[in-house]
Order: C-alpha cells, then structure tokens, then sequence
C-alpha cells in the first residue's frame, strides 16, 4: 500500500523521462503479442506498481535511482492496471506540472494497460479475501490477477513486502524489482 505525504515538489522542476527516447540507455520495446490480444496489440513482460512509476518520476524519491536501474533493465511496455493509475493520479501531488510529468509517462508507451471486465472482478476479491491479514488493496489485486491471467511474474515496485508475500495462482512467486533496496 503507497502513502504519499506532504509534497512531491522536485517533479516540478525536472519530470524524470516521459519517454524512452529521452531515457539514455532505456530499454527497447520488445513485448510479445498477447494470444487473446486483437492484432498488433502488444502485451507486456513485467507489471508495474504504482510507486515504482512514482519513484521513476521523483528524483528525489529514496527508490528513485533502484526504479531507474531496474526501469533500464526490462522490455517495455509494462503492464500495469487502471486502479494504478487511479491511486497515481491521486498520490502524484496537487500541481499541474506533477499531473502533467504523470500523463507524460503514461502516454510515452512505456505503460500499457491490462484491462479487467466486470466478470474477472471475482478473482480480485478472492486474492484480497485469501490476503486480509497483510492486507492487499485494490491496486496489487489486480496486479497480482494480471500476473496469473498473462503468465507475468517480473513486477517493478517499491513494495518489496506485499510482493514477496503474494503468489500467482497460490504457488509463483514474484520476481520483484529493483532488486536492490536504498
């Protein structure tokens, strides 16, 4: 779970990399193509939680530099869910230079978005039920059912914790980045 306090003031200044082109050294995309995705969409090989993508944009972030690294270390795009970018948009401050570095980001094709259907919300609540007692939010519900539903185990997040705790379908482990804490 991400708690942000006080102000995020660095990112308006200097917005991290809004896309992989003014990222030096910035991973490639290469995704593979999702079997149930419509032609020419492209999937992601790794998810990403919603502090990583706030330490990627806050130079000032403790986790900013190990995000950056292992940013640069995966193949773009990267999966992530709405419920992420809900609880970004809500965390990423309250200026429009932060709300707007934010939209950069996830416009650059660094992000794609895994969509849940109304149907698929049961395993959601099934993973926060079998959960209660860490307890996992919304947001890494749905991380943790993209990662069953598109065979993902790599996560980009802050939130080393949750992550080594949960498993995809009761048994994987996540393969969480960065692997080095600050």
């Amino acid at each position: 779970m991400i708690r942000r306090s006080g102000n995020f003031t660095p990112l308006r200044r200097v917005a991290w990399a809004y896309s992989q082109a003014s990222i030096p050294g910035a991973p490639k995309q290469h995704a593979k193509q999702s079997a149930g995705a419509s032609s020419g969409v492209m999937t992601a090989n790794a998810l990403i939680d919603t502090g990583a993508i706030l330490a990627l944009l806050d130079r000032t972030d403790r986790w900013h530099d190990s995000c950056v690294d292992a940013f640069h270390q995966l193949r773009l795009p990267l999966l992530t869910s709405e419920a992420v970018l809900t609880e970004l948009f809500h965390l990423v401050g309250d200026t429009r230079p932060e709300m707007e570095a934010a939209w950069r980001f996830v416009r650059s094709g660094a992000l794609v978005l895994g969509t849940i259907e109304h149907a698929e919300l049961q395993h959601v609540h099934g993973l926060m039920s079998r959960y209660w007692d860490r307890p996992m939010d919304f947001p890494d519900g749905t991380l943790v059912y993209l990662a069953r539903r598109e065979f993902l185990s790599v996560i980009l997040t802050v939130d080393h914790a949750d992550f080594a705790t949960y498993r995809i379908e009761g048994k994987r482990q996540f393969r969480v980045l960065p692997a080095k804490h600050p």
